[in-house]
């Protein structure tokens, strides 16, 4: 603990509009203090409060830290416990790591499956223990949050909205969050990749048949890898929407069952679970009904321990329609053919 010297309190600068953030200058020479760092005041009677550091400067036995908000009353029974953060990488090469991350679990996953043939399954369940696993170790098992770090910044990602109409008063609005910006986004180039280009149409193929797709000539292996790299981009990319959005992560339950809800939702839009067929449109509208049906449970003050067993009915009953319409789909292509074959035989041969 560190004695507080000083405190000065923010104060319009009179030469511009912008406020001046406080400043506390404290006994000690702290070197290793820096911008996004965080610190704490204890006081005998106020008790603790924990402000974020804008900026540290050194000077001489004394550190000049400027803080993003007021301690209130100053007196001298101040102390200050600075705690440095454990890494400062910037939020660009953050989010590039955090991406390049996933891009390398999905190239593992696809290695694991197309070089060493393990069960999918096995592969994907062995990995959500792992890295969930991993990631209670590394940060002890402990809530980890942004605070207000990236409230008017980065967080605005997944939680902010563009504003579409408000009230005079301002006691009422209406926005668009921006996160459906990023999904209509992906959607948009998921369509154009699955649909118009050869790639989405070899993947297709794959997920119908793998073994006649390989006979066409199409990497089976290559494809399955390109499938499994993009699928954890993709998650890598909401979880971070989802991090911003709940702006903390407990490892130990942040994301618990997120993976039923996609399988959900991907049936729901009309994705067989055998492969090869469904879209992107039915995807996004199978998200939808998902989150609709989650809010109706919500309203209907419908108990939560029952919201499990309500998602895997839905999903239960969605691969029971899909096996259905796959039979009478069946049918009707057999019935078709036999109809075809009775003309045929039925016709009288041509006389020359």
């Amino acid at each position: 603990m560190r004695p507080v010297v000083s405190f000065t309190e923010d104060a319009s600068d009179k030469n511009s509009d912008q406020a001046v953030l406080p400043q506390v200058v404290i006994d000690g020479s702290l070197e290793d203090l820096a911008g996004r760092d965080r610190i704490w005041f204890l006081h005998p009677d106020s008790g603790l409060k924990q402000l974020r550091i804008v900026d540290a400067t050194v000077n001489g036995d004394r550190t000049t830290v400027t803080v993003n908000d007021t301690l209130g009353n100053f007196g001298d029974e101040w102390l200050a416990v600075p705690l440095e953060r454990r890494q400062r990488m910037s939020i660009p090469s953050a989010l590039g790591l955090v991406l390049g991350i996933a891009l390398l679990l999905g190239m593992l996953h696809g290695w694991l499956i197309t070089r060493l043939k393990l069960q999918p399954f096995v592969v994907t369940l062995c990995g959500l223990l792992f890295y969930r696993g991993f990631s209670r170790w590394m940060v002890d098992d402990q809530t980890m949050g942004f605070a207000d770090e990236f409230d008017n910044s980065l967080r605005l990602l997944g939680t902010g909205k563009l504003p579409i109409w408000q009230a005079a008063d301002g006691s009422d609005s209406f926005g668009i969050p921006y996160p459906f910006f990023v999904l209509l986004v992906i959607a948009i180039l998921a369509i154009i990749f699955l649909n118009k280009t050869v790639w989405g149409r070899y993947l297709l193929a794959l997920g119908r048949n793998e073994e006649a797709a390989r006979y066409s000539g199409i990497n089976t292996q290559r494809m399955t890898l390109v499938a499994y790299v993009i699928s954890a981009v993709l998650a890598a990319v909401g979880g971070m929407l989802f991090a911003l959005d709940s702006n903390s992560i407990a490892p130990s339950s942040f994301g618990n069952f997120y993976e039923l809800y996609a399988i959900a939702a991907a049936v729901l839009g009309g994705c067989s679970l055998r492969g090869g067929e469904g879209g992107i449109v039915g995807v996004v509208i199978g998200t939808a009904v998902m989150q609709t049906l989650y809010n109706l449970i919500v309203l209907m003050k419908i108990s939560d321990k029952l919201e499990f067993a309500i998602i895997g009915a839905v999903i239960l009953l969605g691969v029971i329609a899909d096996e259905l319409v796959k039979r009478w789909a069946a049918q009707r292509r057999a019935v078709a053919r036999a109809r075809e074959a009775s003309l045929e035989a039925k016709t009288p041969p041509s006389t020359p």
